[in-house]
Formats: C-alpha cells, sequence, structure tokens
C-alpha cells in the first residue's frame, strides 16, 4: 500500500513548490536584468520551475562570444568587490 500524504501535507508542499517557483522567476528576472546592464543576453535565460522544493534557473547554451564577454563581466565584478573589502 502506497503512503498517501494527508490534506495538510499536500497544502506545504505546494507552498514550497509555489516559493520555490515564485524564487525561480525572481533569479530569473534579477540576471536577465543585470546581463542587460552589461549589455548581454542569454537567450535560453528561464525560471526552470521547481526542483524538489528549491527553485531552478535554466541558463541554456549561448555562443562562444557570449560566455567569454559573460566571463570578462563577472571577473570585473569580482575584482571591484575584492578591491572594495581592502
Amino acid at each position: 500500500m502506497a503512503y498517501e500524504p494527508s490534506y495538510a501535507e499536500r497544502i506545504r508542499y505546494k507552498r514550497l513548490q509555489d516559493a520555490a517557483y515564485q524564487a525561480g522567476l525572481d533569479a530569473a528576472t534579477n540576471l536577465q536584468a543585470a546581463l542587460a546592464l552589461a549589455g548581454m543576453v542569454l537567450p535560453s535565460l528561464a525560471n526552470d520551475g521547481p526542483v524538489g522544493s528549491r527553485g531552478f534557473v535554466r541558463l541554456g547554451g549561448c555562443s562562444v562570444a557570449v560566455a567569454n564577454q559573460l566571463a570578462e563581466v563577472i571577473a570585473a565584478g569580482a575584482h571591484a568587490l575584492q578591491e572594495q573589502r581592502v
């Protein structure tokens, strides 16, 4: 006989899934905005729905040029943060 979750457990699970979906949507939106500031677009960037009650963002593929540009932007931001800490 399979375990059947209670109504309260199903509601709690749905709330966790809804929160995870929203977190993924927010993260994807934040990343799209940050990339736009750098003049970049990742065409496949999207909320991928909850995975194990956690938000999940699909970054997808991109060209070599975009990957290298993204690496430069991340490195420049990391260096700027390190300089602020000194």
